[in-house]
């Protein structure tokens, strides 16, 4: 994991085929990443994956699934509740079951402040 990445509270991150996750990168509320899943068509029902590499600035929004084997690239964005189910290209933004492109992102290179904030007072 990259320097002022943050991973929020609730993710579940399933890290048997590795994970990497690159700089001021935020994972929100309840997202999901596996990098292994059952092969349906395996006649033992057995397993299947890859690692997940998660580039530069991007932001993947609350309850987003992330499948196994995907690259997210720098500074994509992936909307709240998408699937990922193929990689997504830098500087975009996905959404939707399956995701799917949305529009482009401006290249913003910004350092994420990571220290606790009380958002309340």
């Amino acid at each position: 994991m990259g320097h002022n990445s943050v991973i929020n509270d609730h993710a579940r991150i399933d890290a048997r085929n590795g994970i990497t996750i690159g700089n001021n990168v935020d994972v929100g509320t309840e997202v999901k990443i596996f990098t292994v899943e059952h092969d349906t068509e395996s006649p033992t029902f057995g397993v299947k994956g890859g690692p997940v590499v998660i580039e530069d600035w991007v932001y993947i929004g609350s309850a987003a699934t992330i499948l196994p084997g995907i690259t997210i690239g720098e500074g994509a964005v992936v909307a709240c509740g998408a699937v990922v189910t193929k990689n997504v290209e830098p500087w975009t933004m996905v959404g939707g079951i399956p995701a799917k492109f949305i529009k482009k992102r401006p290249q913003v290179k910004y350092t994420q402040n990571t220290k606790k904030k009380n958002l309340w007072q």
